[in-house]
């Protein structure tokens, strides 16, 4: 089934289309004030067209937030002093690798929810992974020691996040569109699965014994 940001694309260049096999008509009559209406109404067509399929492959990088659900399971394994490996499974089933420093993991989303107008079009709130980072628990280490960020979010289409912030309130689909974060501290062989809640906000919980240890020790 066609979501409504593709019937939208659609619909525009579909309108587009015949706009501009219309200005070629009235063209050809010599009607040419009727169709430049027509060629300038299909190339706007066209042009929002191009805009809304760039919106909609920004949008796809986010996956629909219908519920309190799993998002991540992250594994940890120690290389070093205050080094781990980690390996973080996503809810859409791939899987990376990544080594962070410091003795705390911190992972983080956007999250994208809609006004009710746009709900009621059928836009569902969003959530994508942000970052993952390293972090210490000192606050001397925290200042001075060496710091591992990870960007974990696709770079395709343009940035819907950016774009809702530079339009007027009355015109934002958006509601809100937040960070949301979760920590919790590394241990070898730890493992947590991370799930976001109804309300955006990002909740980690110890899925094994090392991980229920540290926590127990933070």
């Amino acid at each position: 089934m066609l979501s409504t940001p593709n019937l939208i694309i659609a619909a525009l260049l579909l309108i587009g289309a015949t706009l501009l096999v219309a200005s070629v008509a009235r063209l050809r009559r010599r009607r040419l004030l009727a169709a430049t209406r027509a060629a300038v109404g299909g190339c706007l067509c066209l042009a929002l067209a191009t805009l809304a399929f760039a919106l909609a492959l920004n949008l796809y990088t986010y996956h629909r937030l219908t519920r309190e659900q799993p998002v991540a399971q992250l594994h940890f394994k120690r290389v070093a002093d205050q080094r781990f490996r980690v390996q973080l499974a996503a809810a859409d089933g791939s899987t990376r690798h990544f080594l962070l420093a410091g003795n705390q993991w911190q992972l983080e989303a956007r999250v994208l929810k809609w006004q009710p107008w746009a709900t009621i079009l059928g836009f569902d709130a969003r959530y994508r992974l942000d970052r993952l980072s390293g972090r210490y628990q000192h606050i001397d280490a925290e200042r001075t020691a060496r710091h591992t960020v990870y960007d974990l979010a696709p770079a395709r289409g343009l940035d819907l996040w950016q774009a809702a912030r530079h339009l007027p309130t009355w015109l934002d689909p958006m509601d809100t569109h937040f960070g949301s974060a979760t920590y919790l501290p590394m241990a070898d062989d730890a493992r947590y699965a991370v799930e976001l809640t109804q309300t955006g906000g990002l909740v980690a919980r110890p899925a094994n014994a090392a991980a229920q240890a540290a926590v127990k020790r933070w």
